[in-house]
């Protein structure tokens, strides 16, 4: 009977701990202003004195300005927050992100291993998906207004629908560095590469398939 109750614990930690667990800490204090000039490398960014602190720290332009869309073959720019340009978010846990996508643009699939994101569509119509880990597709139709949860390291897209408009969406992930991982520049332009042989057998293609794709993905 004792050791029935013992797995019964375990088993009962083991489905709440996920719920409990966090990306990231939290703060000890109000507010960690990063001190991005100290010599110091942390977890996160020392705090600068408490007595030091600005408005200005709280508070960014960054997303303000239109991305480059222009900058990659996907038609895509996101501009974050960073500890640059918003000391203030150090140690609170978040990022906001500006997504902007060309006509017809694609943010390929990603994952971001340390957040999970909720995107609000601003402008254009975007069509936006996620693949649980049973391979089943989620996928949503947004207008302006409409938002969407992609849950944490899950692999996630967002598409463009309009042909000739541009669309606008804003992204908050539950990480001060949530990381982003496309996955298809990770399988063929990792550095060093993989071999070969790995993605002829992945994903059922030939060698000269592979080159292929490098060269498409600047590899």
């Amino acid at each position: 009977m004792k050791m029935c109750r013992l797995f019964l614990q375990l088993f009962l930690g083991l489905i709440l701990l996920p719920g409990l667990a966090k990306p990231d800490p939290d703060p000890l204090q109000d507010y960690c202003i990063a001190d991005t000039k100290s010599p110091l490398y942390l977890n996160g960014a020392p705090c600068l004195n408490p007595t030091l602190a600005l408005s200005s720290h709280f508070t960014t332009s960054a997303l303000a300005k239109p991305g480059d869309t222009k900058a990659n073959q996907f038609g895509f720019s996101v501009t974050l927050t960073t500890l640059a340009n918003l000391p203030g978010i150090n140690t609170m846990g978040l990022t906001m992100a500006r997504v902007d996508i060309a006509a017809n643009g694609l943010v390929p699939p990603h994952s971001h291993p340390r957040a999970s994101e909720v995107t609000i569509c601003l402008q254009g119509v975007i069509l936006v998906g996620f693949v649980d880990t049973s391979n089943r597709l989620f996928t949503q139709k947004l207008e302006p207004g409409d938002a969407f949860v992609f849950p944490r390291g899950l692999i996630h897209f967002l598409y463009n629908m309009e042909p000739k408009k541009p669309a606008l969406a804003i992204s908050g992930l539950s990480s001060q560095n949530p990381g982003a991982q496309i996955a298809s520049r990770a399988a063929f332009v990792s550095n060093p590469p993989i071999p070969e042989v790995v993605l002829e057998k992945a994903f059922q293609i030939s060698p000269e398939d592979v080159a292929k794709i490098r060269k498409n993905l600047g590899g």
